[in-house]
């Protein structure tokens, strides 16, 4: 086993990540800014051209019938959600490595629910439209790319083996309730840049990392080389959007993106694998992770590309909009104190707060 599976030793998840191809991490999906928004048929027309020239097939881009390699890992062992907890170091190397399989698993079946619910909002937008300009025939394009990631990642999921934990069914049909009948807005396309840059932050960090099985990592490769383009889409649409609603409306907007920013971590991570994965309870892995010392640092990373453009944005603002996201723990230290109004505190646990981490291993 390679030595990133050894006893936890203090190395912060950031640290790690930045000897990690540090380069293509930090050169984020997409370089639109939330000042610099550009005319939308010329937008849309340019990403045509971008998906004819750089678009990929997971069925012929990647060889599913090469063996896995056993020395290479399925996940970032540093973003697993159980790392640096006292729960990870009582885990064996074979340990860790299943619970990688089951989380790369869940961030995969997570990936096939969330690119559905977006080209169920995107459908909806060409409804919405004239039907035949450029942004419209762009949509369709990006749902065609959407279908052709879910067929990847549901492959990925049956070369790995492992059962994906899925949600319980009535959470999948309360979400696509939600989906279908809110009315259109900002929040969409807030949605889609919060699913579509978490799960592009995940990714591309592992690309560059030879620690990882190459099948996954080119998985990753095809997914955010097309995902650049849809994220600046999406960025562009959601300026728009917002630039053009009502003040309730703007109100409305950020607090739903605002929600939806606080669930996404626990969401990706449903505490059911840890049953399969370790053999431990939901309860307790739920709690060890939200308890444990990397939890802030990780939601921070898979979010800041996301929350830095929607604080430019003006979307981080108002009172109850800033309680939420507080409550997400998304937000850089920089853009917590700016919206705050002072730096961010590091809290001493209490005396209960401590047995209770002690007990759940956290």
């Amino acid at each position: 086993m390679t030595s990133t599976l050894g006893p936890h030793t203090d190395i912060s998840a950031q640290k790690i990540a930045q000897d990690r191809g540090a380069g293509f991490i930090a050169s984020g999906a997409s370089q639109t800014r939330a000042k610099r928004i550009g005319d939308r048929d010329k937008t849309a027309a340019r990403l045509l051209r971008s998906a004819v020239e750089r678009s990929y097939d997971g069925e012929v881009d990647i060889d599913w019938d090469e063996p896995w390699l056993d020395e290479k890992l399925f996940y970032p062992p540093h973003r697993l959600t159980l790392y640096g907890t006292r729960i990870w170091d009582k885990l064996s190397p074979e340990q860790r490595v299943e619970l990688g399989k089951h989380e790369m698993v869940r961030v995969f079946s997570f990936g096939i629910l969330v690119e559905g619910v977006l080209s169920v909002m995107l459908y909806r937008n060409i409804a919405d439209g004239t039907l035949v300009d450029d942004s419209t025939r762009y949509m369709l394009t990006e749902i065609g790319d959407e279908t052709r990631h879910s067929i990847m990642f549901s492959r990925a999921v049956n070369k790995i083996g492992v059962e994906p934990t899925l949600f319980p069914r009535f959470v999948t049909k309360a979400v696509m309730g939600v989906i279908s009948l809110l009315p259109l807005g900002a929040w969409s396309f807030g949605w889609t840049l919060l699913f579509e840059e978490v799960l592009d932050r995940l990714q591309r960090e592992a690309v560059p990392d030879e620690e990882i099985q190459p099948h996954l990592r080119q998985v990753f490769k095809i997914h955010v080389l097309e995902e650049a383009r849809h994220i600046t889409f999406a960025r562009e649409e959601l300026v728009r959007s917002y630039q053009a609603a009502g003040r309730i409306r703007q109100g409305l907007d950020r607090v739903l993106i605002a929600l939806a920013t606080s669930l996404v971590a626990p969401l990706t991570f449903w505490p059911g694998l840890y049953r399969r994965a370790i053999g431990m309870s939901a309860f307790r892995g739920f709690l060890a992770v939200q308890l444990g010392r990397n939890y802030s640092e990780n939601v921070q990373f898979m979010c800041e590309p996301m929350v830095r453009y929607f604080h430019e944005a003006g979307l981080i603002r108002g009172w109850l909009t800033t309680r939420i996201w507080r409550v997400a723990r998304a937000l850089p230290d920089d853009i917590y104190e700016e919206v705050v109004g002072r730096p961010r505190k590091e809290r001493t646990p209490s005396l209960a707060g401590r047995a209770v981490r002690w007990l759940v291993g956290a």
